[in-house]
């Protein structure tokens, strides 16, 4: 069984560093790793980096092991 990880994020369009890493999913300095490795995909407002709702959950979709047992 697969998480749903489009309904369990909140409705929104993208999310500061600060915000990924207080709904739990990564924190600030592995997402900065993430990102320099360009396996974060980032949208730059100003000097403030965000990560869109959609690559969250392509993110956490493609790094969810399944447990077989």
């Amino acid at each position: 069984m697969k998480t749903d990880y489009n309904a369990l994020l909140p409705q929104r369009i993208l999310f500061n560093l600060k915000e990924v890493e207080e709904l739990g999913i990564i924190k600030v300095d592995m997402a900065k790793k993430l990102i320099s490795n360009r396996e974060l995909e980032i949208v730059k407002i100003g000097n403030k980096i965000h990560i869109s709702r959609m690559e969250l959950v392509r993110y956490l979709d493609e790094n969810t092991l399944e447990l077989v047992g």
